[in-house]
């Protein structure tokens, strides 16, 4: 005699409390954004980061699913961060050539971005009177996320919320740094790449190789560098400002 199926509602609980369901929904949500990124023809708009944090923010609303747990699943996906982000080195390594004559320019252009980043935020956000644990948490925005919370960690800020400012910093770079650049006349691939790497690091980069090689290994020549130079002097600035 066979068993009968336990009903449909009591499966449903089953899988809304099971680490997996969130590991799905991060991974379809991104495959979405991607395939609509594709479709539009690569436009910076339809940034598939983008819409893949809208649509896992609505669907973690939607089935009332807390933080906590919904992390306990996107875990997987967050450990392979650190690896996709040292993975940037191959490219990097491909365009050593193409680095004659340029390291000067490069090195400016880092120390520039890297402090204007920095100033400009913590400045502003100081100027509106934001709570001090804030703006800690702002002066890592522009650093890859995996740097930047390890940075946070060390200027003891938040890591959450410094990683929440550096994917919308990534985000808004990814999104609005090709029109900011053609406005500059920024017209050379290796400037644009390294600009994005600098200013919206990951998903800047990622953005920088979706278009064009050239600027997508500048851009993680940028995102590395930053990362370097902001691990060692922005915990020195912090507590020389603070």
């Amino acid at each position: 005699m066979s068993q009968a199926l336990p009903p449909i509602s009591d499966i449903w609980v089953y899988l809304s409390g099971s680490p997996l369901l969130a590991l799905v929904l991060t991974l379809s949500a991104y495959l979405l954004g991607l395939t609509l990124y594709k479709r539009s023809q690569r436009n910076p708009l339809a940034n598939p980061v983008l819409i893949a944090v809208v649509l896992v923010c609505v669907g973690i609303s939607v089935l009332d699913m807390p933080y906590a747990k919904y992390f306990e699943g996107a875990q997987f996906v967050h450990f392979l961060l650190g690896t996709a982000t040292v993975s940037l080195a191959i490219p990097i390594y491909k365009g050593l050539a193409s680095l004659k004559g340029r390291m000067g320019v490069l090195l400016l252009s880092l120390m520039a971005g890297g402090v204007t980043s920095v100033f400009t935020a913590v400045g502003v956000a100081r100027w509106l009177g934001v709570d001090g644990s804030l703006v800690r948490g702002l002066v890592a925005k522009s650093v890859t996320a995996p740097i930047a919370m390890g940075i946070a960690e060390r200027v003891q800020a938040s890591p959450t919320l410094t990683a929440i400012f550096a994917v919308s910093t990534g985000i808004m770079g990814a999104v609005l740094g090709r029109y900011v650049l053609d406005a500059l006349r920024v017209t050379a691939w290796w400037q644009r790449g390294f600009a994005l790497g600098v200013a919206a690091h990951g998903i800047g980069t990622s953005r920088a190789f979706s278009v064009n090689a050239e600027a997508g290994a500048y851009a993680s020549l940028g995102m590395g560098l930053h990362g370097i130079v902001g691990a060692v002097l922005i915990p020195h600035a912090v507590g020389w400002w603070f």
